[in-house]
């Protein structure tokens, strides 16, 4: 069946109305920390979701005084605790609903926070060299071209800035996704990387995927995760792999398939 050009879907705003629904239904990315959580970061005991398991030590030990940018990373989680840890976020997303969860957890309790709703490849908002750090979980997925956020991050940030990313290996996008062989336990090969929603879906699948409202996804090749950073000028300062704790594909169960990444702007 015949493919849909990515220029004739409009993927930000179909992603961004499907977060918006994603938190309206609480999903596990759009549940609020409790007051709790935030009264033990005033106390310097806190971490932040970027992979399933804690950060390595020394990603993010002190964040007192940095000016952080959270980027995609709307809920009401990240931002806040570092706040809390007396760091200077701002935190930007497409969906305004997360962008609530935030707000909601600011107002409740008494957090200077900075909310920025828009597209991550476009930063034009913010001036060179405004941010220590930017810290961005996974959620590139959701843009079919990741290069711009690159370089982007490299613009906003600091001489000596870091920018700390997650995203998913790219593996657990070639799998035939019937459930069928789930429920053998085999992992057939269908798509290839880069993988597309609109690229690699039939006209009917795709049609489907987006009637049902799910969010658009595109798994970046590690060429266009990693490659693409250095191409933007960074310097590769770290990285780690992290098990899914949950498996929800038959590959969680036998390598880490998420990734992050730590680097720094010379």
């Amino acid at each position: 069946m015949p493919h849909t050009p990515v220029n004739h879907i409009d993927v930000f705003n179909h992603n961004r109305a499907s977060w918006d629904r994603q938190a309206a239904q609480h999903c596990e990315w759009s549940r609020p920390v409790s007051a709790e959580e935030i009264a033990a970061a005033r106390n310097g005991k806190w971490q932040v979701r970027f992979t399933p398991n804690a950060l390595p030590a020394g990603w993010l030990d002190d964040v007192h005084s940095l000016r952080i940018l959270c980027l995609a990373s709307g809920g009401g989680q990240q931002a806040p605790v570092l706040a809390a840890a007396g760091a200077d976020v701002t935190v930007f997303d497409a969906s305004d609903s997360q962008l609530d969860q935030d707000r909601m957890v600011a107002q409740r309790d008494g957090l200077a926070l900075k909310v920025v709703q828009g597209d991550m490849r476009d930063l034009s908002m913010f001036a060179d060299s405004s941010f220590d750090l930017v810290f961005h979980p996974i959620s590139n997925l959701y843009v079919p071209d990741i290069r711009p956020i690159w370089r982007e991050c490299f613009r906003v940030l600091r001489n000596g800035g870091k920018l700390l990313s997650s995203f998913y290996n790219p593996v657990v996008f070639i799998g035939d996704r019937d459930p069928a062989y789930s429920a053998q336990e085999l992992i057939r090969p269908r798509f290839s990387i880069p993988y597309s929603d609109i690229k690699h879906l039939d006209a009917q699948a795709l049609a489907d995927k987006q009637q049902r409202g799910e969010a658009l996804v595109f798994g970046h090749s590690l060429e266009e995760q990693i490659g693409g950073q250095l191409e933007a000028g960074f310097v590769l300062t770290g990285f780690y792999e992290d098990n899914q704790p949950r498996p929800r594909f038959v590959i969680d169960r036998y390598l880490p398939t998420f990734l992050a990444t730590r680097s720094m702007k010379p």
